[in-house]
């Protein structure tokens, strides 16, 4: 079967074989919500605090947490509502992902897709577990702490890579 491709306005280049996974076969701005809360991999590293350097911009990751972030599932635990919580959080859409992506973690499948990438091994809709991720180590669980157990003051002793 030969496969065609088109390029969509994001820049991003679209599959168009049918039996093509959704998240290569349609732009990020055609997924149902289904499919869209489907590419979250549930690494939790959306939910860590960054802190951006002010002279250069540089943003970098650190390990403290949200405090709604349940470390154990990585999952947020007021996720419907996270908004009102934090009004900062991250409320990632198709429409404001491009001024988003730059804070989401390189691992992250929106950013993937987004940017034209391939999803990893691990990620849930390529290998069917939702579990691999923490097993692989690559999610925040056992790694993150939360904000409240943190004094802001010393955010910066918790940069990582």
């Amino acid at each position: 079967m030969s496969k065609s491709y088109l390029l969509t306005p994001s820049r991003k280049i679209v599959c168009m074989a049918k039996d093509a996974p959704f998240w290569k076969r349609l732009s990020l701005t055609e997924l149902s919500n289904a499919q869209w809360e489907s590419l979250c991999d549930g690494c939790g590293k959306c939910c860590l605090h960054k802190l951006q350097d002010e002279d250069t911009e540089e943003l970098v990751f650190t390990s403290i947490s949200c405090q709604y972030l349940d470390v154990e599932a990585c999952r947020c635990k007021v996720y419907k509502e996270r908004t009102n919580y934090v009004p900062e959080c991250l409320d990632l859409r198709p429409e404001n992902l491009e001024e988003i992506v730059p804070w989401l973690p390189h691992t992250c499948a929106y950013r993937l897709v987004y940017e034209g990438e391939e999803l990893p091994s691990w990620h849930p809709l390529v290998c069917g577990d939702t579990q691999l991720i923490h097993v692989q180590h690559i999610s925040v669980k056992d790694k993150a702490i939360s904000e409240c157990q943190v004094d802001e003051d010393d955010w910066q002793d918790y940069i990582i890579d």
